[in-house]
């Protein structure tokens, strides 16, 4: 047992600290650097660390674990509960202190470097999918102020570049002149999407795990690689459920004088990895409704019982579920063969 309870307000610059010990009796109080704050630490003895897990509290969990402390991660909303009154550093150093210590406290497993390396790759794709997908949004409204229009999607809109590359008279000049950079863009975004693209499909083809989950209806690679990145070890979740719920793919419920309310889910954990299960489930979804027969009996049956955006999100959930089955147990999927 540490001694020393540290709570640590992190920021970009300035971190506020604040240490008790065992007794909560008030030690001391700091306001640090970001340079300051390695070296200050480095020279107090193994502690109980705690932060919020927000932006470089990997990085910070990881340097201070090295130094021989005990370092503990709390989701922002948890620790809000033990802010006294208003808001400051040094009352939310103090809340992540009293926080921390709280035995029946949910912890942020800290990241490695491999683990947000993989998840940076996911996002710097997602983020230039959605520029790509403003330069061809702006691309089309400025002609179709012209008249200029053409079909959805990817082929109507290469019609468009087509057009603007040839420098249709029916396009002005000043107009071309503006619209050729945003094709330029548009292609340069495209040529990177395509380069991220090929780096997540190589590492989940290289990864055990990844190929596993492959296995599973509705997963790529893409979702394979977004699984195991985020969930990292899948034991940390004592059932399939809680690994569904995380993702937040579960309903709330309201329980309350022996009546229970069942809401919408809850949207926790990871917001893009929830769009890819609920993406891949759709699109199954969408199979199953057209053609029945093949389908799953379970996803037909809960097409024909419940909403279709109801059905797509229970499937993305037990997608979720098989997938944490498969890290922790090892083996692929094997379909369920209904009874004759």
């Amino acid at each position: 047992m540490h001694t020393t309870i540290i709570g640590i307000d992190i920021a970009k610059s300035v971190f506020q600290l604040h240490a008790e010990d065992r007794s909560g009796k008030v030690l001391w109080r700091k306001r640090l650097r970001r340079e300051e704050l390695e070296p200050f630490l480095a020279k107090q003895p193994p502690a109980l660390i705690g932060m919020e897990a927000c932006g470089s509290a990997h990085h910070w969990g990881r340097v201070l674990r090295a130094l021989g402390h005990e370092v503990r991660l709390m989701h922002a909303k948890y620790v809000k509960a033990y802010v006294k009154r208003g808001k400051s550093d040094l009352r939310d150093a103090e809340a992540i202190c009293e926080a921390v210590q709280r035995s029946n406290m949910r912890f942020v497993p800290i990241k490695s470097i491999e683990q947000q390396t993989a998840r940076a790759l996911e996002r710097a794709r997602d983020l230039l999918m959605k520029q790509r997908t403003q330069l061809t949004n702006a691309t089309r409204g400025l002609l179709a102020e012209l008249g200029i229009v053409a079909s959805v999607g990817l082929r109507g809109f290469k019609t468009l570049v087509a057009k603007i590359d040839a420098g249709d008279s029916a396009i002005p000049d000043a107009l071309l002149s503006a619209l050729k950079p945003l094709v330029e863009h548009w292609r340069a975004l495209h040529t990177s999407i395509d380069a991220l693209e090929a780096r997540i499909v190589a590492q989940a083809k290289s990864d055990e795990r990844m190929r596993r989950l492959q296995t599973i209806p509705t997963v790529g690679p893409i979702i394979a690689h977004a699984l195991v990145s985020a969930i990292g070890d899948p034991r940390r979740f004592a059932s399939a459920r809680d690994c569904a719920a995380w993702i937040g793919l579960t309903p709330l419920t309201n329980n309350s004088a022996e009546k229970t309310r069942i809401g919408h889910i809850s949207r926790q954990g990871d917001h893009s990895l929830r769009r890819l299960l609920v993406l891949g489930a759709a699109n199954l979804a969408r199979r199953a409704k057209a053609r029945p027969n093949p389908a799953d009996p379970w996803l037909h049956g809960i097409i024909a019982r419940r909403p279709f955006k109801v059905a797509t999100v229970a499937q993305a959930a037990k997608t979720a579920r098989i997938a944490w089955a498969l890290l922790c147990s090892g083996g692929t999927y094997r379909a369920t063969v209904p009874a004759v």
